[in-house]
């Protein structure tokens, strides 16, 4: 049995913690258990689906008689013990709430262990050799937007909201790879409307447990790396990075092999981790460099503080089949961080200026989306916005522009939540059919 909270700290020790490691620890205390809620208006003949989840923080989540059921978090899929706990627990929850799906939602990622497994299960249920039940590829930050919809009882017929997707990365519409994302969004359709800039993840899963590398990605996407050795190389960060294998890393950026562009906001908090000496040759899990970084900001610390890193927001040009979209450039927060870096400043320093940049970047995207595309809610979701600062932060900017801002209530806003939104996405479509 899991811990709960009482068990996992005592309550001196929470008197003792911020006020964000305390919602932390209580957000993990919910994914540790499954969720029963009420499905939204317009849901009430919802037909019962079975959603599968992601690879990561995996959780399924099922659909029946206008009640979704979401199952505790199982684990990463890439581990064999995982994958067999999260068979065994469907098959639990399949026969003890004697479910019998007519429609599979899976992750638009057709290698991942859920989406293999969805598939098998489609032949399975259905009975018959030759046919299987329908499945429906959702793509994954449009899940994690219809999530946050459902956890806030956003009826089925509204319209669309900007979704902030912010953390975890997932094949986008033109298949490339999302990590922060605006989408313009309703629980059918998607349509991106801005985004981060696409850096790209050297040796691809390597960048993760290897935070440096994504340090180095950002600074040579923004600057030649003589001239910041001509500037800033008395800086340990440049001199640790100088000692790599710039040559292989920069033939796997010039050829784009295993360094494919991604526009995310955890590797990008990795660099700057990296940066400032936190986890910087390695990590043990995704984004404990972020984790550790974010948790050197506390409230009061943002009042004091004041001076954001600047941002940018340009044009990504994508083709001549799609128009240009805004995203957010980080050129200059880097300039601004790595000046901080040479005048000595903290890493508690770097961590809030960074947080209050981001805040800011946030802010002004939005504001220029609203001026381009109708809305009047916001919904914030994906694990970044588990950062309780930031999304307090955020939500403050955004009301204050007279905006409605949706935030995760029940359902975890990492991937633990994901499935919810798959299961909503596959009924809205076949209800709308």
């Amino acid at each position: 049995m899991t811990k709960s909270l009482r068990q996992s700290a005592s309550y001196s020790q929470l008197n003792d913690l911020p006020i964000a490691h305390i919602a932390t620890l209580a957000q993990r205390a919910k994914e540790n258990a499954p969720i029963t809620l009420r499905l939204p208006d317009g849901f009430e003949q919802a037909p019962p689906v079975l959603a599968m989840g992601s690879r990561v923080r995996s959780a399924f989540c099922m659909l029946q008689t206008g009640k979704a059921v979401l199952s505790q978090q199982l684990g990463d899929l890439r581990s064999a013990i995982a994958l067999k706990t999260y068979q065994r627990t469907l098959d639990l929850y399949l026969s003890l709430l004697t479910h019998s799906p007519v429609a599979i939602a899976i992750e638009q990622h057709p290698e991942y262990p859920a989406a293999q497994f969805g598939k098998e299960l489609a032949h399975q249920l259905n009975g018959w050799v030759d046919q299987s039940l329908p499945l429906h590829d959702i793509q994954y930050h449009h899940a994690h937007v219809a999530a946050c919809m459902v956890d806030n009882q956003i009826p089925l017929n509204t319209e669309p909201v900007l979704g902030i997707a912010l953390g975890g990365l997932g094949y986008g519409e033109d298949r490339t790879l999302w990590g922060g994302e605006f989408l313009l969004a309703d629980y059918c359709q998607l349509q991106r409307v801005g985004t981060f800039k696409p850096v790209a993840l050297l040796g691809g899963e390597q960048a993760i447990y290897q935070p440096w590398r994504n340090t180095y990605a950002h600074l040579i996407s923004a600057f030649d790396w003589e001239d910041l050795q001509t500037v800033y190389g008395q800086l340990e960060v440049l001199q640790f990075l100088d000692r790599q294998p710039r040559l292989l890393l920069n033939q796997l950026l010039f050829n784009s092999m295993n360094a494919p562009a991604a526009s995310s906001v955890d590797r990008l908090w990795d660099a700057v981790a990296a940066a400032v000496g936190i986890r910087c040759e390695t990590a043990d899990y995704d984004g404990q460099g972020a984790i550790e970084l974010a948790a050197l900001v506390d409230a009061e610390q943002i009042q004091r503080e004041g001076q954001p890193y600047p941002f940018e927001i340009r044009s990504l040009h994508r083709g001549a089949l799609n128009p240009p979209i805004p995203y957010i450039e980080s050129r200059s927060m880097w300039h601004s961080l790595l000046e901080d870096l040479f005048q000595g400043a903290s890493a508690r320093r770097v961590a809030t200026r960074f947080h209050l940049g981001l805040v800011d970047a946030i802010t002004q995207m939005v504001m220029q989306l609203q001026s381009q595309h109708p809305f009047r809610q916001v919904a914030l979701t994906g694990h970044s916005f588990r950062d309780s600062i930031l999304a307090h932060q955020v939500t403050e900017r955004l009301q204050a522009q007279g905006l409605t801002v949706l935030t995760h209530q029940q359902i975890p806003a990492n991937e633990s939540g994901l499935s919810v939104g798959q299961a909503a996405i596959a009924a809205a479509r076949m209800l709308n059919a």
